[in-house]
């Protein structure tokens, strides 16, 4: 009986944890090639001031101030086609986003050829490449942490990380 206890209490903890920063993606053809954006969103869950900077949540990742842009596996990016990310030639495949968060008003978006790793495995050997991001803040505070891929026509969209109060984004170019 204390067996079966347990073996429910560990499910259900298992069960929350996934659903403090459940998978989600977010998909867009620009110039008719398609970007999908695979990730998992956590929660402000009540940290609001306390996620960003150097004393904050994440800069107790092992990776500061490389930050895996989710939760739990490292984000995932599929170019369907070649892009070029504000500057940075992105060719068709598979990358996983990181962002470096050493400037607080000046984000750079990272794009990594490593793939399939948990988000607290970064190696900057394997990058294919940096841009600067734009930096904004959202209307509102943002508690789930949230990629939006825009088209704007043209062969052109862009790329938006919005959590907390603070939005990221990059233009993009389908090439």
């Amino acid at each position: 009986m204390k067996l079966n206890i347990a073996i429910t209490a560990l499910i259900a903890a298992a069960t929350l944890g996934c659903a403090q920063s459940p998978p989600a993606s977010e998909s867009k053809a620009i110039g008719g090639k398609t970007i999908t954006i695979t990730y998992n969103a956590p929660k402000v869950n009540g940290r609001e001031g306390k996620l960003f900077g150097k004393d904050g949540r994440i800069s107790h990742d092992r990776t500061y101030p490389v930050w895996r842009a989710g939760a739990n596996a490292a984000t995932k990016l599929h170019a369907d086609g070649d892009f070029d990310f504000g500057g940075l030639s992105v060719p068709a495949g598979d990358y996983t986003l990181f962002v470096d968060l050493s400037d607080p008003d000046s984000w750079q978006l990272i794009v990594n050829k490593q793939t399939g790793q948990w988000g607290l495995g970064y190696d900057k050997s394997k990058d294919l490449g940096r841009v600067k991001m734009t930096m904004a803040k959202p209307p509102s505070m943002v508690e789930n942490l949230k990629y939006t891929l825009s088209d704007l026509g043209g062969n052109k969209g862009t790329l938006t990380l919005e959590w907390e109060n603070v939005s990221a984004s990059v233009p993009i170019t389908a090439k």
